[in-house]
């Protein structure tokens, strides 16, 4: 009767945890007692207050640290509740920070394939997760090549943010395997954002990776009016 009741307690406090139109100081008495638990299931109902926006954005905010600071205070308990989380949230912002935390870098990186399997290059309705999962790449401890390995494949998404995240994390973790790829998006005729091409720029000539067989194409994009008119040549590389 006891544990019974004990379960029913804590699915009570789970259910107030996800309601967004409850008060504040009701939901955080719930979160409280979810932490206290510590049980996976506990902690994955507790992950999931990363779900959904409360309408007074401090609170809001207040919230979901206090769940961040939980979950990363729990250590790699947190981390089956997590995981389970992310593999159908729509944004996965803070649950990687959490395991960022928890995990090592090697766990972490299995855990990114495994999300980074279900999002292939190409046409989604909500590519937040992949700008999330690329995001976190550029700012990990895992080695230039192992990040970049992991973005070049996403220099062809369908979204322009999606691409140019995928360049962004390139440029903060830059490794030679990237410079062909980074060339041929550059060059890509269907490629139409300017700001994207411009960055590819930039990181090319930051690393002064050589253009290879395409400097042609690359030398069409310098003239007046084109993306990479504020570049220019030298020894096969790109300058600003």
């Amino acid at each position: 009767m006891f544990g019974f009741s004990k379960e029913r307690s804590l699915q009570r406090a789970m259910n107030k945890v996800l309601n967004k139109h409850a008060q504040s100081p009701d939901r955080f008495a719930a979160m409280e007692k979810l932490g206290k638990d510590g049980s996976e299931e506990a902690l994955y109902a507790l992950t999931r207050r990363f779900s959904f926006a409360y309408d007074k954005t401090i609170e809001d905010a207040q919230e979901k640290q206090w769940v961040l600071d939980t979950l990363i205070s729990k250590g790699k308990a947190s981390l089956p509740g997590v995981r389970r989380y992310m593999k159908d949230a729509k944004s996965l912002h803070y649950p990687l920070i959490v395991m960022g935390r928890v995990a090592d870098i090697e766990t972490c990186l299995e855990i990114i394939d495994d999300l980074l399997s279900d999002e292939p290059p190409g046409y989604t309705r909500d590519p937040e997760r992949r700008t999330d999962l690329i995001a976190w790449l550029g700012e990990c401890d895992a080695s230039n090549q192992e990040v970049s390995k992991r973005c070049i494949p996403y220099l062809a998404d369908f979204d322009e943010n999606v691409r140019y995240k995928a360049v962004d994390s390139i440029a903060l973790k830059p490794h030679e395997i990237a410079a062909g790829p980074l060339v041929d998006a550059l060059v890509r005729e269907e490629e139409e954002s300017r700001r994207l091409r411009v960055r590819i720029g930039e990181v090319l000539a930051e690393n002064q990776w050589d253009l290879g067989d395409k400097k042609s194409e690359v030398s069409a994009l310098m003239e007046p009016g084109k993306a990479l008119e504020q570049f220019k040549m030298h020894h096969d590389k790109l300058q600003r």
